[in-house]
């Protein structure tokens, strides 16, 4: 490998794209190509990055299979960073095998991370920790410690373990300190600002107030019967009942949370509930119907009495009942939640990470843009859509992830 092929490579590991293209923008050989490529793909133009690692992996061929495999492993970093999340992981999976039968430890384990990634991104977090206990960083290089970090910090913000979410951040700010790459100080520093914005509403005895992550999980850890409106349950410290596919119970559990501990009137819940702008006989039979239901589904939790005007909540075990609210009330507010990070999503790469069809998506996604909302760029199969992310709140409470429990 000649001298500028060297230098590229120390400029881009140094993050120095346009140091690096100062070496190797004129030459086409198979190197520079893959080098041109990351160099556009940390410059933000991934279109052009995919086409020259592209280009740079059919030059290598199979010949060179660890070059070739690199330019795999860099293909798939630019498609997780332009939420592509579709790439295919068998081919991932192969070359991060031939990297670590070559010996080339640091990017096979790179590869690893990219997985790992990915896991994280749709909300598969069990998969994600048990694919990241096999990896030891403490041998890596800064950057790639600073990498590990940034994921176990995300695995906690998800499961709302605040603690451990700030230990990494720490570790992961160190790293990136001695890594001296500035874009990764920026990503830790908008990571560990999830940690200071507002994440949820508290909403109880008929006045409300935000809610830090670290409030969220002394309210979680507390004797409080939560009805969380962010993933459609009602909890307590022992117990997790999902409303998420009933909404009629939902809305009924969540009028009865926030007058707590007084009653709703009937007219209420019918409105909540129903959204019945008058009441007759068959509306009131409905009601009782739907309370029923919502007794038996909240029966470990604690019992719903009637009232002379209507229905009260009455936790067994819990000595008060709150509403833990999302920072921002909307209907498409899971699409919002994925796009608050700024990046560019395709709808099919939504529909993967929220679990649903791309057609759901894809409705919400007309109804947020005309709403002004979201705005999509480019067309057919190349349009994505992106956000600004929502000023002063961190969303992760709505984004996909299993709910925690004690």
């Amino acid at each position: 490998m000649d001298s500028l092929i060297t230098a590229a490579a120390r400029a881009l590991a140094a993050g120095d794209p346009l140091g690096a293209l100062k070496r190797v923008a004129l030459r086409d050989d198979e190197p520079a190509l893959a080098l041109r490529g990351i160099a556009m793909a940390q410059l933000g133009d991934f279109v052009r990055a995919k086409v020259l690692l592209r280009s740079a992996a059919r030059a290598f061929g199979e010949k060179e299979a660890v070059a070739r495999a690199r330019c795999i492993v860099a293909e798939a970093e630019i498609a997780l960073a332009s939420r592509d999340l579709g790439w295919p992981e068998k081919e991932l999976s192969a070359a991060r095998a031939t990297l670590e039968q070559h010996g080339d430890r640091l990017n096979a384990a790179f590869a690893h991370y990219l997985v790992v990634r990915r896991l994280l991104l749709i909300g598969r977090l069990d998969d994600a920790e048990r694919m990241l206990a096999d990896l030891d960083p403490s041998p890596f290089p800064p950057a790639l410690r600073t990498a590990h970090e940034l994921v176990v910090a995300g695995i906690a913000m998800r499961r709302i373990r605040t603690k451990a979410a700030r230990a990494a951040l720490a570790r992961s700010e160190h790293a990136a300190r001695q890594a001296g790459i500035p874009a990764l100080t920026a990503e830790v520093e908008s990571a560990s600002r999830i940690l200071k914005t507002p994440a949820a509403r508290l909403v109880a005895r008929g006045g409300e107030r935000l809610l830090l992550l670290e409030d969220v999980e002394a309210l979680l850890r507390s004797k409080a019967l939560v009805v969380d409106a962010c993933r459609y349950v009602v909890r307590n410290t022992h117990k997790v009942v999902s409303l998420a596919r009933r909404p009629v119970l939902f809305a009924l559990a969540r009028a009865l949370g926030e007058a707590w501990p007084g009653d709703v009137p009937r007219d209420q819940l019918l409105s909540r509930a129903f959204g019945a702008r008058f009441t007759d006989e068959s509306h009131r039979a409905r009601l009782r119907v739907e309370i029923g239901r919502l007794r038996r589904a909240l029966r470990t939790l604690g019992g719903i009495t009637a009232t002379k005007s209507g229905f009260a909540l009455a936790p067994h075990h819990s000595r008060k009942v709150v509403v833990l609210a999302q920072p921002v009330e909307d209907e498409h507010a899971a699409v919002l939640a994925l796009l608050a990070d700024g990046e560019s999503w395709s709808s099919s790469a939504l529909a993967l990470a929220l679990g649903t069809s791309q057609r759901t998506v894809q409705r919400a996604l007309d109804s947020l843009a005309a709403a002004g909302k979201v705005q999509p760029f480019g067309h057919g199969r190349a349009r994505r859509w992106m956000t600004p992310p929502l000023p002063g709140f961190t969303t992760t409470l709505l984004l996909p992830a299993p709910l925690p429990i004690d």
